[in-house]
């Protein structure tokens, strides 16, 4: 069995795994011509190694009881809840599997009824 993730994460590893996934979003949105997108996924890999990722959960269903998300309700309704933007990502520490939130998401969440998509 996985040992639970004892190790403190100091701010400037959350700092800069928030940064990198901003970076991720604009190179996303605004497309890659110099191929940056390969540096973010070295980036990545190397605070995968020493067990810190962090976690999209853009698009994701959205519930109360969910634990690693703040989020805000856009819109009227509250049924069916999905997340459509997200500002902070949640940040996770040890192997995907066996991972503790270090960070919860900041999000945005707004009724799939409500979403115009």
């Amino acid at each position: 069995m996985a040992q639970a993730f004892a190790m403190e994460i100091p701010k400037w590893i959350l700092v800069t795994l928030n940064n990198l996934y901003e970076v991720e979003k604009k190179l996303a949105l605004h497309g890659d011509t110099g191929n940056a997108t390969r540096n973010v996924e070295k980036m990545k890999d190397v605070f995968a190694e020493m067990g810190v990722f962090y976690e999209d959960p853009m698009g994701q269903e959205f519930r109360e009881t969910r634990t690693d998300l703040d989020a805000t309700i856009s819109g009227s309704g509250t049924e069916n809840l999905v997340v459509v933007e997200v500002i902070k990502p949640i940040i996770r520490g040890g192997e995907a599997a066996f991972s503790k939130v270090v960070q919860k998401g900041i999000v945005v969440v707004e009724s799939k009824e409500g979403n115009k998509e």
